[in-house]
């Protein structure tokens, strides 16, 4: 359903109750800020093809609140880029990273634990923050985080002790794990899964990649020195496709976790990550038989079937009035069937992980 031009973060995926139409994940991880990060001091770090969708998704944003890479050079410099910006702009920037593919309930509490993230960097700056969510099933398809002592003597904004049992220091960050070491962390009661959010100070940020991958930091002081000047693209376009790719937990939270300066928030919250067809399945609500449909684009029909997905893409979406495609199913069960104007895709539920090989086959086949 995705497409190059246009990633998962920006499809009309997500129904909400009251309204007429999906939304995107994009547009959900904007409204969880509301009230928590002024529109001003918001930022989106995206390929620079997808500018233009995006101020049309959210139109509250500035032109120069986008930071748009020439490519993609994986989180760590996506995450570099951002800080580099942000130092220019305020010398003293602590900044929240979150993904736009998250599904995160209730917001409330979510603001609640970002704010005890911005405590916890805005009273020691050397601080880097992660947020570990309080697992409910032995995950083999998340990374792990290991807490350890506890922190205590931070105040809230309010001026209050945070409560106990929310911040951590971190002993190791475990990527992901087999079955039988996936069910001792759960079993453990010391290990979160990896949610990628994350708080920094912008300038420890930048030290740590002087520090651990001096080849980032060197390309992204570059482009901070242009930033704001009339050669601002020029070096961008220029030095960003040069820095070596790599993720954020592997460059920086790694090897800073073995220097004891992690910390973790403990977050207690409903937490979906909305990497595959089943968890994005597990959005929607299911009728008597376990059959679940959206995307808003097709009509189902399901006879006889148990514990199917069927999803289209948004009735209408770039195609006029054009009326929702009808899907039909006969006693089967445990599928998942996406239908979208150029390409249909069925499979049995439980090899939703190996997608990327038929994607790859599918992407060589349209070449």
């Amino acid at each position: 359903m995705s497409r190059n031009s246009r990633p998962k973060q920006l499809l009309p995926l997500i129904s909400r109750e009251g309204t007429k139409h999906p939304v995107s994940l994009l547009e959900l991880a904007v409204e969880r800020v509301e009230g928590l990060i002024p529109t001003e001091r918001r930022y989106i770090c995206t390929g620079e093809g997808f500018r233009a969708q995006i101020r049309k998704a959210i139109p509250a944003l500035q032109d120069g609140q986008i930071l748009g890479e020439p490519m993609g050079r994986d989180t760590v410099n996506a995450v570099g880029f951002s800080a580099a910006v942000l130092q220019k702009l305020d010398k003293d920037a602590v900044f929240v990273v979150l993904t736009a593919d998250h599904i995160i309930e209730p917001r409330e509490d979510f603001q609640k634990l970002m704010e005890i993230g911005f405590r916890l960097v805005e009273t020691d700056k050397s601080r880097l923050v992660t947020f570990s969510i309080k697992p409910t099933y032995p995950s083999t398809g998340f990374g792990y985080v290991e807490r350890g002592s506890e922190i205590t003597g931070v105040n809230d904004a309010q001026g209050k002790p945070i409560a106990r049992g929310l911040a951590y220091r971190v002993e190791r960050f475990v990527e992901k794990p087999d079955q039988p070491r996936a069910q001792a962390y759960v079993e453990s009661g010391h290990f979160g899964w990896n949610s990628g959010m994350f708080v920094f100070h912008a300038g420890t940020f930048l030290d740590c990649l002087k520090k651990y991958k001096p080849e980032s930091h060197e390309g992204l002081m570059k482009i901070q020195s242009a930033w704001g000047t009339a050669k601002q693209k020029a070096v961008l376009d220029e030095v960003y496709p040069t820095l070596p790719r790599i993720s954020v937990d592997y460059a920086v939270m790694e090897p800073a976790s073995r220097e004891h300066r992690v910390c973790t928030v403990v977050s207690d919250v409903k937490w979906l990550d909305v990497g595959s067809w089943p968890s994005y399945g597990e959005t929607l609500d299911p009728d008597a038989d376990g059959n679940r449909v959206g995307g808003g684009g097709v009509h189902a029909l399901i006879v006889d079937g148990k514990n199917n997905l069927v999803v289209g893409e948004g009735a209408g979406e770039g195609r006029g009035d054009t009326p929702p495609h009808t899907i039909a199913l006969l006693g089967v069960k445990d599928l998942i069937v996406v239908h979208t104007p150029d390409a249909t895709l069925v499979m049995p539920r439980d090899k939703a992980e190996q997608l990327k090989k038929l994607h790859a086959l599918v992407v060589d086949d349209l070449k």
